[in-house]
């Protein structure tokens, strides 16, 4: 198995495909995170590889609109993936990676805003669109499209950047649920598991976010509509 440390320094190193006898690299888009987390239990240390490569980017664009702040989210997703290996040998092959390791991420959120929360009041309305430069949402959201005018790309970045504003200031509990679902596309019943609560309270937290938005961005529905 591995060691507590052993992966803590290269964990976002260039992966090398290794061609070994019952190696994951081959093929490994077939593989389940499930069956490679198995592999990883058994001393595979490509199986942990695969698993930070094919997660890193979901789970460090959950942790950034969580935190506000590129550099305390790279180190939290990395923290993320040093407390995989640490209780790896507690992950049991019945549960989905998605929900153990959401769980962590989500865990290691709560704990850094608990602790700056004692240390200063965290301002709801504090934005960071701008200073995390990131892979952030309103790069995920904007219009890329090389033939869109120069009047399309505008409105679409004003738009990108009322929605990064309206989700950073929704209620943490919905602003969670929605990132999972829109960001990590968890299923909303592995989200009740991550979040401890019923799959119909996660719903209806979906929903009220959903309507928030709404209802920070009607204004510009049309412009919305027609970007699509």
């Amino acid at each position: 198995g591995a060691s507590p440390g052993s992966s803590t320094c290269d964990l976002f190193h260039p992966i090398r495909p290794v061609q070994t006898e019952g190696s994951v690299a081959a093929g490994v888009s077939d593989v389940s995170d499930e069956v490679l987390m198995l592999q990883f239990q058994g001393g595979d240390r490509d199986a942990f590889a695969v698993l930070v490569r094919r997660h890193k980017t979901p789970i460090f664009n959950f942790v950034l609109r969580q935190v506000r702040g590129k550099t305390t989210a790279e180190d939290l997703t990395q923290d993320v993936f040093v407390r995989v290996v640490q209780n790896a040998s507690t992950f049991k092959h019945e549960a989905r990676f998605t929900t153990w390791v959401y769980s962590i991420a989500r865990n290691l959120c709560i704990d850094h805003l608990r602790k700056m929360s004692l240390r200063r009041h965290p301002s709801l309305d504090q934005t960071s669109g701008r200073d995390a430069d990131g892979p952030t949402l309103g790069e995920r959201i904007a219009d890329q499209h090389p033939d869109a005018s120069a009047e399309r790309r505008a409105v679409s970045r004003d738009i990108a950047e009322r929605v990064i504003a309206a989700v950073e200031k929704l209620p943490p509990e919905q602003r969670e649920v929605f990132l999972l679902r829109q960001l990590a596309k968890v299923p909303f019943k592995e989200i009740a598991k991550v979040t401890g609560v019923p799959e119909n309270t996660v719903k209806s937290r979906m929903r009220y976010a959903l309507e928030r938005l709404q209802a920070a961005l009607s204004e510009y529905e049309d412009y919305a509509r027609a970007l699509r």
